[in-house]
């Protein structure tokens, strides 16, 4: 939701056609003076006076769902959908008061543009009036732009920042008891290039690739430091964000992951696999790694854990899959890096993952210089969505210990 507050406003006469009712561009009337009424109600009439740019309207599309006649009140709220670099699309809802029911909506794409008429970059007071700094709602999601490509992210709360980086081919939601609970902390959960809702280019997929993309996010935010939690491919990407952004990085969660690169053998395995989604599509992928990347005992007992499970992997783009098993192919070892990792370090794994087994996550803490490790009972390669309360707990209270590093 936008910081601007929702506002109610009274249909009059002279805003009906003949008749009597509102048509669709007095609707778009009538949604601009409930934006210029909210931001009235926030930073003011004059905020883009005060900061010498102006909101230049590039697209509006409209959807009408019933009329509106004079004298009836009529509640309008203020979303932000998507912030760009020089553009935020946001969209709003007309509700008649008096009984509840959806009138009208709206997309808007707004360009910010200057005196002279030229496209500038979004300032960060906009994107903070706008709801680019702030995400409350239960399974809200936003796109932002980082550059060639838009991530989609569930940002909730105020705090410390948290980002919380997934694994393949999986999107954010691997993250939701997280994301939910994790309270005090501004957590961060993106979809990774190529999957989820996040764009899915047909190519330019590396593991420098990840980690910048996650650097622009973090600068789209205003986060200067985070604590950075990576899952299985999400702790590869950590570590290339360790190498290429070290001064951003506050703390460390390496969840169900290793530092060593691929052997022959698992470089020959990615690439019969990526022969599959280019052949039987996602969904065929996703049956293959349904077995080895869930526990035991979840296979056994959470059967809506398993059908989650696969059909985020089967929705995932081919050409994001595709690129991400390149990228995992070709990543490099990061065991050498190990011991220079300097910020707070936790180690978490599920006592059932056979991919990376908890033998493999003692190898890796002995590898580096101060770090604690966790086993999680009950839990597979995907411990966070397996065993969320022990995983949200373990992590809390590493957090707590942490919090002063980052602030």
């Amino acid at each position: 939701m936008s910081r601007l507050p929702s506002v109610e406003i009274t249909v009059y006469p002279y805003e009906c056609d003949a008749y009597g009712h509102l048509n669709q561009a007095a609707y778009l009337t009538v949604f601009e003076r409930a934006r210029w009424e909210a931001l009235a109600l926030g930073p003011g009439s004059d905020f883009f006076k005060k900061l010498g740019i102006w909101p230049a309207v590039r697209r509006a599309s409209i959807e009408y769902h019933k009329p509106a006649f004079p004298g009836d009140r009529l509640a309008v709220d203020l979303r932000l959908e998507k912030l760009g670099r020089t553009s935020i699309a946001l969209s709003q809802r007309a509700v008649r008061v008096a009984d509840g029911t959806l009138l009208a909506e709206v997309q808007l794409t707004f360009v910010m543009i200057d005196a002279a008429g030229r496209p500038v970059a979004v300032p960060e007071e906009v994107a903070a009036v706008f709801g680019g700094r702030m995400s409350s709602r239960p399974g809200e999601m936003l796109r932002y732009d980082v550059g060639d490509v838009a991530l989609a992210a569930d940002v909730r709360g105020d705090g410390p920042a948290l980002l919380l980086v997934h694994g393949f081919p999986l999107d954010r939601t691997i993250w939701a008891h997280q994301v939910a609970t994790l309270a005090g902390w501004r957590r961060i959960a993106p979809d990774l290039r190529g999957m989820g809702a996040s764009d899915a280019p047909a190519d330019g997929y590396t593991m420098a690739t990840y980690a910048d993309d996650l650097v622009r996010l973090l600068d789209r935010l205003g986060v200067e430091r985070a604590v950075v939690a990576g899952l299985s491919m999400g702790g590869y990407v950590l570590f290339e964000m360790l190498r290429r952004h070290r001064d951003r990085i506050a703390g460390v969660v390496l969840v169900d992951t290793r530092a060593d690169a691929d052997s022959t053998e698992g470089r020959a395995g990615r690439d019969r696999m990526i022969e599959v989604a280019q052949r039987e599509g996602a969904r065929a992928v996703a049956e293959r790694m349904l077995p080895r990347v869930l526990g035991r005992s979840t296979q056994q007992t959470q059967p809506v854990v398993v059908e989650q499970v696969r059909e985020m992997m089967a929705r995932t783009p081919v050409a994001g899959m595709v690129g991400a098993l390149q990228a995992m192919r070709d990543r490099a070892d990061a065991t050498p890096l190990l011991s220079s990792i300097d910020v707070p370090t936790l180690v978490v794994v599920g006592q059932e993952d056979e991919l990376t087994p908890p033998e493999a996550a003692k190898a890796l803490t002995r590898g580096l210089p101060s770090a604690a490790m966790t086993v999680i009972s009950g839990a597979g390669h995907l411990a966070p969505l397996e065993a969320p309360t022990a995983v949200s707990r373990v992590m809390a209270e590493f957090l707590e210990h942490v919090r002063d590093a980052v602030a």
